[in-house]
């Protein structure tokens, strides 16, 4: 059996990893009621913490995450095993498709264990790379900025030195004869 097709059907309710009935008899390729009789024959083997019934407000919550309402009506709200429960019903149901569903329902809540484990440790690793590299980056930026402040403050100390020297000698001198429409005018003001 398909390891995505189980793990689409493992939920998180109060903080567990838990399979509803009514996914374990279809997996099981048996009805919901039989399932459920068998785990009332071998209730012993099903404590609470193996087992619980969902709460409306589970159900509704649970029911909510679907897109279309395939999944029906109900008259008795749903019956949700923990690893340990879906275990125990291994030892409860004997059929060969219930050892096979059984054997695939463990590798996916594995695969999800390692998931669960590996993935904040390689993601904190990514993290913490990506936030040295993100200091390095800064700290060379802020060393070229610097570079940049010594070398404008250099060039504006020599542009003021310059200024100074120039006004120090006074008026620019003109360098240009006045042309063309000046030189017309200053000659109608000569001639008044």
């Amino acid at each position: 059996m398909e390891l995505a097709i189980i793990q689409n059907r493992i939920y998180d309710i109060r903080g567990q990893k838990v399979m509803i009935d009514r996914d374990l008899a279809e997996l099981y390729q048996v009805e919901t009621r039989r399932l459920n009789e068998a785990v009332k024959r071998n209730i012993k083997r099903f404590p609470s913490d193996f087992m619980f019934q969902l709460t409306k407000g589970e159900f509704e919550s649970l029911m909510s995450q679907f897109a279309t309402s395939s999944r029906g009506g109900t008259r008795k709200l749903p019956f949700a095993f923990t690893e340990q429960g879906l275990a125990m019903l291994s030892g409860v149901l004997n059929s060969d498709v219930a050892i096979e569903v059984n054997i695939s329902i463990m590798r996916a809540f594995v695969a999800i264990r390692r998931t669960m484990v590996m993935s904040p440790d390689n993601d904190i690793k990514r993290l913490q790379n990506e936030m040295k590299e993100l200091k390095e980056y800064i700290e060379d930026v802020f060393t070229d900025y610097n570079d940049i402040n010594d070398d404008t403050r250099v060039q504006l100390e020599l542009i003021n030195q310059a200024i100074a020297q120039l006004q120090g000698r006074g008026r620019f001198p003109e360098t240009h004869k006045p042309v063309g429409y000046d030189v017309i005018l200053k000659e109608i003001e000569k001639s008044k």
